[in-house]
């Protein structure tokens, strides 16, 4: 039998698997399997496939949308390097840990990523490092005002809507804070909850039992926690897979230009996509900027000359990326930065 190629379509039904776990990314084999009409078995067996070699993760999200429904303050970079330089930045830029996204555009020469920065605050990446590296030609940073739609709440569009009420009938609940400061999102943990995220972000799959050996805490003591965080809505997961894997080649970066009468409703439509996995309004001239994937160029074209119209947009850029380089914190110990140097 040939070799699967690394970027090959998965089939439908591994696609409804990990349409599922988008759903709820500590979705049980046996809730699965009713849900999705297969076999527990079927389900145990594709996911052990599809998780062991790393084709899906799912992860604590590097981004939690926090109660105020912010996420303001974080920086959308674009940044132009000299075509020679393009790796050492963004290797530099990777191993950062208030860089949770990077993207290249196909370009070559072009990187757009999300910094997060306090709101307001002369962040050193954006007024000195950056500027002060040879091999950046021109830095753009634009502040997100309000989020419509993160990558962690987007859902593959293969489940029927009986299915995907099924997966969402537990309804979050936003109950009591715990006692503890606020992360960097916005989102207030006290220590035990923290180490549990701690724990879970590599893997949110892990079970109660594992938690509890990982982190001290007794077994009923983790999953009273952990069902309270997922109530709550504040276990936020996000899988990770490539987006040619389940049929989604193109990604595209769109800056858009909305009147400010429109604003508000252009980016909740955006956010109501099926296509787009991110959209928020920002400061700059592009006060809207979204993410989306499609099947193919086709679709994006459709989605340009079609979807857009009646919403306010009276500009619009295109990027499409060509590789994305980093969307979460690494398994491993963070490495030494590589320095932001004149190069």
């Amino acid at each position: 039998m040939a070799p699967v190629s690394a970027d090959s379509v998965l089939s439908i039904t591994d696609r409804r698997l990990v349409a599922a776990l988008q759903w709820d990314g500590r979705l049980t084999a046996e809730r699965a399997a009713q849900v999705l009409d297969l076999s527990p078995a079927t389900v145990r067996r594709r996911l052990h496939a599809l998780t062991a070699d790393g084709t899906v993760r799912v992860v604590i999200s590097p981004v939690a949308r926090p109660r105020n429904g912010g996420s303001a303050g974080a920086l959308f970079l674009r940044i132009r390097v000299l075509r020679g330089k393009l790796d050492t930045i963004v290797a530099a830029l990777a191993a950062r840990e208030d860089i949770p996204f990077i993207d290249v555009t196909t370009t070559g020469d072009e990187i757009f990523a999300v910094a997060r920065t306090e709101p307001g605050s002369r962040d050193p990446l954006v007024f000195r490092q950056l500027p002060s590296t040879q091999a950046v030609t021109s830095l753009e940073s634009a502040t997100i005002l309000h989020v419509f739609r993160l990558t962690s709440e987007w859902r593959h569009a293969v489940l029927t809507p009986d299915e995907r009420a099924a997966l969402s009938s537990v309804a979050p609940d936003p109950g009591p804070t715990p006692a503890g400061s606020p992360g960097p999102y916005g989102v207030d943990t006290d220590p035990l909850e923290q180490s549990l995220l701690d724990a879970l972000t590599p893997d949110a799959r892990l079970s109660a039992a594992a938690l509890a050996a990982r982190t001290g805490h007794p077994e009923t003591t983790v999953r009273r926690r952990i069902a309270q965080l997922a109530l709550q809505g504040r276990l936020v997961t996000q899988v990770l897979v490539d987006p040619r894997r389940i049929g989604l080649p193109i990604e595209a970066k769109l800056l858009l230009h909305v009147a400010p009468d429109h604003l508000a409703a252009a980016g909740q439509a955006l956010a109501d996509h099926p296509a787009v996995h991110g959209a928020f309004a920002t400061s700059g001239l592009s006060n809207l900027h979204a993410a989306a994937y499609f099947p193919d160029l086709a679709a994006l074209y459709a989605f340009l000359s079609r979807d857009l119209v009646g919403l306010g947009i009276t500009h619009v850029e295109t990027a499409l990326v060509g590789r994305a380089a980093k969307r979460t914190p690494p398994l491993g110990p963070v490495q030494p930065s590589p320095a932001l140097t004149r190069r």
